[in-house]
């Protein structure tokens, strides 16, 4: 595969390996990123790098979208998490640290594309415009999701881990039946890339030669356990065993991940099948808020992947080319502001579902049983009103 990887100090070639044909090779980096085969077009240090595979062409006023869409979800994260430590949601998967992946991945979506998250893709639906205040509901308690995904073309939040897979895997195959023009994208972890139902959706996908992208945020740490206790080849490998190609990509440069997934959306639709994309990130927080990640690894570890953070090095992209000054800056920073504030006063101002919300939608038509459960549930609760049950 072609490896080229340039730094601030020296340009450095690296030895080429030999690539399926017709299938992108990826860069090999060494040192303190001894990982195998990692695609990259944005280093650490604010550095743009050409890939002959992936070849990406950006105007100064998409850069300046891409910074903005990385500030206002990591802002958009950051209150949520604070409104849980507050009590204000029950819970709440943070994705700091990978937004480059989400947003990266997220922006190289078409209209007609379907996406498929798993419970922390709040990146991606940023970039398919929904609400935030709608997603914050679910863990409020106060809606099942909030948006329409037929409009927004994403699918609901999925908790059970890997299920999604199979749900992207068998809406492509009816892509492929219905003649569009269109792919699927599924999300999923590097833990949940051990479920059985990931290696069945690789499975169906392959056979049937489905237009679907498998983006895996391997963000290092399944919960408690490391990617290491999971598998013994990079993650991308695996997707040689079900007959399609796997690419490794910089989970946080944002405009690596943009390229490498649009060629992967490009190359499902086009009839070729499934491709498994690697987006090697790290997760900064905890797993969720009800986690504690001093409990399991090492804060020289964080501090590591810190100098790799996928907003400092656009920015210092953005600053070392003269692409944008610090008026722009101050305008996305005053913006964040104002998204911080909308989402602090929604959610608190979310009124309590009606409790009988919970008998409307169990069958798809009236049902005898379900309108005794409700009556019967209605004379309780009004039953505390009158001080009966007090």
């Amino acid at each position: 595969m072609n490896v080229t990887v340039k730094s601030t100090a020296k340009s450095t070639a690296r030895a080429r390996k030999k690539a399926a044909p017709g299938v992108p090779g990826t860069l090999r980096t060494t040192g303190q990123d001894a990982q195998p085969e990692l695609v990259q077009l944005l280093t650490p240090e604010g550095e743009r790098v050409e890939h002959p595979e992936f070849p990406l062409s950006v105007e100064p006023d998409e850069l300046r979208a891409l910074y903005r869409d990385l500030v206002l979800v990591r802002r958009f994260d950051a209150e949520a998490t604070s409104l849980q430590r507050q009590g204000e949601l029950g819970l709440w998967a943070s994705l700091l640290g990978q937004e480059a992946a989400q947003v990266g991945s997220g922006r190289a979506l078409r209209p007609g594309d379907y996406a498929f998250p798993t419970y922390r893709e709040h990146g991606v639906a940023w970039c398919r415009d929904v609400d935030p205040l709608n997603l914050l509901g679910m863990f409020r308690g106060v809606n099942h999701g909030g948006w329409d995904p037929n409009e927004k073309n994403f699918h609901l939040y999925t908790i059970v881990i890997g299920a999604q897979a199979l749900h992207a895997a068998g809406y492509a195959m009816g892509i492929t039946k219905d003649g569009a023009d269109d792919a699927v994208i599924a999300y999923f972890g590097d833990g949940a890339s051990s479920q059985g139902d990931v290696s069945e959706a690789f499975t169906f996908a392959s056979v049937y030669n489905a237009p679907v992208v498998f983006f895996c945020q391997n963000n290092q740490w399944a919960i408690s356990e490391p990617t290491t206790t999971q598998t013994r080849i990079p993650l991308y490998r695996r997707a040689s065993g079900f007959g399609f190609p796997g690419v490794r990509v910089d989970g946080n440069d944002v405009l690596a991940c943009l390229a490498v997934t649009r060629w992967a959306l490009e190359h499902a639709r086009s009839g070729n099948g499934p491709v498994l994309v690697e987006a090697f990130t790290y997760r900064m927080g905890a797993h969720t808020t009800s986690d504690d990640p001093t409990r399991y690894r090492l804060a020289e570890e964080t501090e590591a992947w810190k100098a790799k953070d996928p907003i400092t090095r656009l920015r210092a992209h953005l600053e070392k080319e003269g692409l944008a000054d610090e008026a722009f800056f101050a305008s996305v920073e005053a913006e964040s502001e104002q998204l911080g504030l909308r989402v602090r006063e929604g959610v608190r101002g979310m009124p309590d579902p009606d409790p009988t919300l919970i008998f409307d939608h169990v069958y798809a038509e009236p049902h005898a049983l379900v309108d005794e459960e409700r009556a019967e549930y209605v004379e309780y609760a009004a039953s505390f009103e009158a001080g009966e049950n007090l």
